[in-house]
Parts: structure tokens; sequence; C-alpha cells
């Protein structure tokens, strides 16, 4: 495959970005990126976001080593100002169920006795353990589990717009406000030849990658249910420039069986909470697929619930205070938490990166060269990353995700909105 190949890929969330930032830097000089957002980064991408953990520890050994790599990757100039090792403190409560307690124990496995975490690793099966690593939390927390120091967060939506600058700078073309219609096939109808956008207009490419993240099964429903969207609520608390220097510097905190919360945001002085949930899927659609829904401001009852125990335990003073910035976060899950990279079957031409299952942002500094050397190859050689026909992610119990998955139909009567948002629709 010539450096002049057209490449054409459709989305610039975290694998696309990535995807596209590997062949510029490769050499490759006609890659074009399709965005539907108007802005950037994209509204429905889950690297939109003020932060995303940056771990190793994985129930599989395999992506253990891979996000070590990428941790090397985070450290180097283009990503290094994004990336802040604050340690991971992981825990169960003393009320989490028997699966929270295997996943982590797997988790721990998987860098016990690895030489790049000899030293980083302090368990932690009290609560002076726990304000050992990290005195600014006074709630009860009868918490077991260990504290990583080689571990931390990244600033994520800083992190994609430093990466789309180094796209720019290599260059990529991305185009904004340009979302995908349909795919363009050749008369036979099995090569694909580049993608309709909404308004009309045609790009063409011998190459097309669609790196659509939750919102795939719109533009492939032949992905089926290989992969389905799921839901994670977020909210977050408005902090005191005061209340917020008293937490900088705290490990990401992660009970397994209620939520993880990150160091406020230095900028805006927000702090930033997911509950621990099996995700939300949206089967409303014509398709029959989960797919994200147009609105996402919003977080179900009883995760707020779950955020304000977590702060219970953690931070009391704040257990009560108002949620802001309440949404749901998507991702596309796989039925074995595995990457899909490959051809799609019977279309030449086309490829698909997807499977994020909630753990690819830390991949976002190295995730993309594994796209090229699929293309460059010509086939996926990997067993666990190639196209699944017949695999069902809605028919499986995901071991590392606590609870069981629910559709947003039957949480209707919980929806909790921002009171600014209440009010508009008024």
């Amino acid at each position: 495959m010539g450096k002049q190949t057209s490449i054409l890929i459709l989305g610039a969330g975290t694998f696309g970005l990535s995807t596209a930032y590997h062949l510029a830097k490769a050499g490759y000089t006609n890659v074009a990126v399709l965005e539907k957002s108007t802005t950037f980064p994209p509204e429905l991408s889950a690297g939109n976001d003020l932060n995303k953990i940056i771990r190793a520890e994985y129930e599989d050994p395999f992506y253990a080593e891979l996000a070590l790599e990428a941790f090397a990757a985070w450290k180097s100039p283009l990503f290094a100002p994004y990336y802040h090792e604050t340690g991971y403190l992981l825990c169960n409560s003393a009320a989490a169920p028997e699966k929270a307690k295997k996943s982590l124990q797997k988790s721990l496995e998987s860098i016990r006795q690895h030489p790049s975490f000899k030293g980083r690793i302090t368990p932690v099966v009290s609560r002076d353990d726990i304000h050992k690593v990290t005195p600014a939390f006074d709630g009860p927390m009868n918490w077991k589990g260990y504290f990583n120091s080689f571990a931390g967060y990244a600033h994520a939506a800083d992190a994609m717009t430093a990466l789309y600058s180094a796209c720019i700078a290599l260059g990529v073309t991305i185009h904004l406000n340009s979302a995908v219609a349909a795919l363009t096939y050749s008369d036979s109808g099995d090569v694909c030849t580049g993608a309709l956008t909404t308004g009309s207009k045609h790009y063409g490419a011998s190459i097309t990658i669609l790196t659509l993240g939750a919102s795939l099964g719109y533009i492939l429903p032949q992905i089926k249910q290989q992969v389905i969207a799921k839901g994670t609520p977020v909210a977050h608390i408005q902090l005191t420039a005061e209340e917020a220097a008293q937490l900088r510097g705290i490990p990401v905190t992660y009970a397994r069986d209620l939520g993880f919360f990150f160091e406020p945001d230095p900028r805006t002085n927000l702090l930033k909470i997911c509950p621990s949930v099996a995700g939300y899927t949206n089967y409303d659609t014509s398709s029959g697929l989960s797919l994200p829904s147009d609105d996402n401001a919003f977080i179900p009852a009883r995760d707020e619930a779950k955020i304000r125990r977590l702060l219970g335990e953690t931070l009391p003073a704040l257990a009560d205070r108002p949620l802001v910035g309440r949404r749901v976060c998507w991702c596309a899950d796989s039925a074995d938490s595995e990457y899909v990279i490959d051809f799609v079957p019977g279309k030449k031409g086309l490829v698909v990166v997807t499977g994020d299952s909630a753990h690819a942002f830390k991949m976002l500094p190295t995730i993309g060269g594994w796209v090229k050397d699929l293309i460059e190859k010509g086939r996926q050689y990997s067993k666990r990353w190639q196209w699944k026909e017949g695999s069902d992610a809605a028919g499986v119990d995901i071991s590392w995700r606590v609870g069981k998955a629910t559709d947003f139909k039957e949480v209707e009567d919980e929806i909790r909105r921002d009171p600014e948002l209440i009010n508009a629709k008024l």
C-alpha cells in the first residue's frame, strides 16, 4: 500500500484521532477524517471528558502489557502535559458483592509480580491504610484493596485537543459538522468506495475506517450484537477554590461496588464522579440495536444515590452537595471486552475499529498504531481482535462489570437533570 493511498476515517474520537495520527506520522499523505460534531472534542465522544483513568490493572495480563506500552507513550512530549501520576486506590466496600471482590483480585494479580510495579503496590486492609495514602478522606471507609502508585489519570479533552493539533500539523484533513449518512460501494457491492454525508457530499477513499464508537450500528448494522452501546452516568460537584486545594493530589479512588472519582479539575474546580454500573442500554431504536440517544443530559436517581454513598464513605461533607454536569457517557461493549480491529468480511477496503468496552482511552497514544499495522498487513492476525460473527455482547455477564445491565426504558421515572436544564425545558 502506497503512502499516497486515500484513507477516510469516520469519527474523530479516541480511535479515529489516534489512527489518523499514526498514519500521518508514518508518512501517509492522504488521510481525511469526517466528524459529525460541529465542535472538538466531539460532543458524543467518550474522550470528551475532564479525565480518564490511566492504569494497567486488568483481569487479562495481555491488556496489562498493552497498557504499560501506553504508559510510556503518555510520558512522551505530546502527551506528558496531560498525564498525572496521582496513583490509584482500588478497593471494595464492606458491602461489595463477591463478583467485585473477584474482579479486584484478578486485577491485582495481573500486576503484582510485574517488575514495573515493584515497590509500587501497598495493601489496604483498614481505614488507617487509606488515611496514609490520602489524609484528606475523613469518611468511615471500611474498605479493602490496595493502592498502586504507578497509575493516575489523563486530562482527556485536553489530550484529545493536543492530538487534534498534531494531526493537523502532520497534514491530516479533519471535517467537522460532517455527519455520515451511509457508506458507498462499487457497482458489485463488495468494495467500499467511501462515505456520503447527510449534506449529500461524497468523500471517496481506497480505505475507509469506521471509528464511530457506540454509534457504529447506525452506519454498519451488520455489526449486530458484536458490540452494543452502553451508557455510564457521570456527574460533578462544584467545589470552591479552597475545597479543591484540599483535595489536590488525591489518587484516583475507585470502590468497585460504588464508583470512582478524581482530584478536582484545576481549571474549573469540578470534582468528577462516576457510579459503578454494569451499563445502560438504549434499545428504543428502529434498528433493534442498542445505540446512543440524542438526549444524554441526565442520570438515573439510583446512580445519584450511589454517588452520594461513595461520597459519604470518603468525603462526607460533600455527600449532600448539589450535582452538576449530569450526563451519560457512551461506550461500545464487546462480549469479551476485546477490541475489534479488522476488515469487515465481504467488503474490500472497509475497516472497523470498535469494542472499546470502557477501557480504551488509556490507549489513545498507541491504538492507532495497531490500526496502521492492520491495513499494512492486509489482515488481522490476532484472533482477539478479529471480527466475531455471531458474538452476542448483550447475552453475557461481563466479569469486571458490577451489577446488571439495564435499559433506559426501565428507569424513565428516575431521570434526574441539572436544574438549569429543567428550567430550559419548561
